[in-house]
């Protein structure tokens, strides 16, 4: 194991091998559309439904989804516009709560995860193998290359996508 690798917590370790050999480009490109055909035939108060007590519905997955793209987001244009620029984390569950994610039109929170993938995927897509290895300085990570938060940002499409799943299996 690389200085790195053993800096990997069970979460990265599930979110890398998820992600497997997949383009993780290609995953995040999909992502939206995926999620779209998933969720066209169901009401509010399926989407409302969490998967089962202190779980989270559609609602609030889509929700999520929109806030970590801002953050992705903002993580790569720093990575390729500073020096180790500081990679801030967040606290998803303050987000959900602060924010209010379980009332949120999930068509909106769709909507703005789309659209804030689509603005962020030219980012993704003109990094150059040199910018693959720009390091910023996450906040609970330590240093983090631009290769490996475009992998985890692909990865953790595929873990809410596996949620999502599990979700319908619950609502119908």
């Amino acid at each position: 194991m690389t200085a790195v690798d053993q800096t990997m917590t069970p979460y990265m370790r599930e979110t890398f091998a998820l992600l497997d050999q997949q383009d993780p480009v290609a995953v995040m490109r999909e992502t939206p559309v995926w999620i779209a055909t998933r969720i066209q035939r169901l009401g509010a108060p399926a989407l409302r439904q969490p998967e089962a007590e202190n779980r989270w519905s559609i609602t609030q997955v889509l929700a999520h989804l929109a806030d970590t793209e801002i953050a992705w987001g903002w993580r790569a244009r720093v990575l390729l516009t500073e020096d180790s620029p500081p990679l801030h984390g967040f606290d998803e569950t303050a987000w959900m709560t602060r924010f209010d994610g379980r009332n949120a039109e999930a068509g909106d929170a769709l909507a703005t995860f789309t659209t804030l993938r689509r603005w962020n995927l030219r980012v993704w897509e003109s990094a150059t193998p040199a910018d693959r290895s720009r390091i910023g300085i996450h906040s609970q990570r330590g240093p983090e290359s631009f290769e490996r938060a475009l992998r985890l940002a692909a990865g953790h499409d595929l873990r809410h996508r596996r949620q999502i799943d599990r979700i319908l299996g619950v609502v119908g």
